[in-house]
């Protein structure tokens, strides 16, 4: 699907509402307000995107119900570039850069853009590389080689620049996995929108890799990643959006934001029997443990 299909497949339907605030902050680990509020002409690389008073509007609700931090993550060039410059701009936002391994599978991991991508991960603002990794759903076995090579190349660049790795991982844990183990994993490396069993969950935890949970935990027929969450220490957990992607009940199938988050913080802090103010406040430092701190400009 491409990025402009992707975009007016989720806006279909009305925005939920915002639920009722979290107790203390917490954070969205992972969303893509590009895709959220822009769409991409076909053919223009750079993209028009929306304004950035749609974009601080959207910031606005999140803080509203107690989600002052977010991760806006690239997943080509151009988006890329604009998540480096929002998080420059905006104090709430960092960003991740990364060239999607579909878009790798797709031949455009070239010396050029992974080059780039080099370039933004020494941005101040810019914290991870990522989303990067397999996806053996949507790209078939012809792209299976460059999409490993871009997923090792994005590893090197995570280690060089000394930020988080960002995964992608989609049908591809046993690979993700050998992979890792033959570059080395960065320090902190975070398995985002993690769609693992307890096994895998468990194996993932004994490497000190982080798990990143999305709505999807909240789907009545996730019974198998809720036992994987429920094992995850919480030094070891992250809570997402993908927005505008995997919505949390009561709302899929709906459009997702970064304001809907706290359905799947209280769903998480349900599944954990744990105090959700005290919850809130371990996502907030594990997140500031990967990503660093969000008040630091430079």
């Amino acid at each position: 699907m491409s990025r402009s299909a992707a975009s007016r497949a989720n806006k279909r339907g009305e925005p939920p509402p915002s639920p009722e605030p979290l107790p203390a902050p917490a954070l969205d680990s992972h969303t893509h307000l590009d895709i959220v509020l822009g769409e991409r002409p076909a053919g223009d690389e750079h993209g028009e995107w929306a304004s950035d008073d749609d974009v601080d509007a959207e910031i606005a609700a999140a803080v509203a119900v107690n989600v002052p931090r977010l991760v806006q993550v690239g997943v080509d060039v151009a988006s890329s570039r604009w998540s480096a410059a929002l998080a420059t701009r905006h104090p709430n936002v960092l960003a991740a850069v990364a060239l999607h391994p579909n878009e790798a599978g797709a031949g455009k991991a070239t010396d050029g853009a992974l080059a780039e991508i080099d370039r933004l991960a020494a941005l101040p603002r810019v914290r991870a590389v990522g989303e990067t990794g397999l996806d053996r759903y949507r790209t078939g076995p012809e792209g299976w080689a460059d999409q490993e090579a871009s997923f090792r190349a994005h590893i090197r660049i995570a280690k060089d620049r000394g930020v988080a790795l960002v995964i992608h991982d989609r049908d591809a844990h046993e690979e993700i996995l050998r992979v890792l183990e033959d570059e080395g994993a960065p320090e902190h490396t975070v398995f985002h929108c993690f769609s693992g069993d307890a096994d895998f969950a468990r194996r993932c935890v004994e490497r000190g890799f982080v798990l990143s949970f999305a709505g999807t935990v909240t789907f009545g027929n996730a019974g198998a990643l809720r036992e994987a969450a429920a094992l995850t220490p919480v030094e070891q957990m992250l809570v997402e959006t993908d927005a505008p992607f995997l919505t949390p009940m009561p709302h899929r199938g709906r459009p997702n934001a970064s304001r809907l988050v706290p359905h799947t913080v209280r769903a998480l802090a349900d599944l954990k029997t744990l105090d959700l103010a005290e919850f809130c406040t371990a996502l907030t430092t594990t997140a500031e443990r990967v990503f660093g701190s969000w008040s630091e400009r430079t």
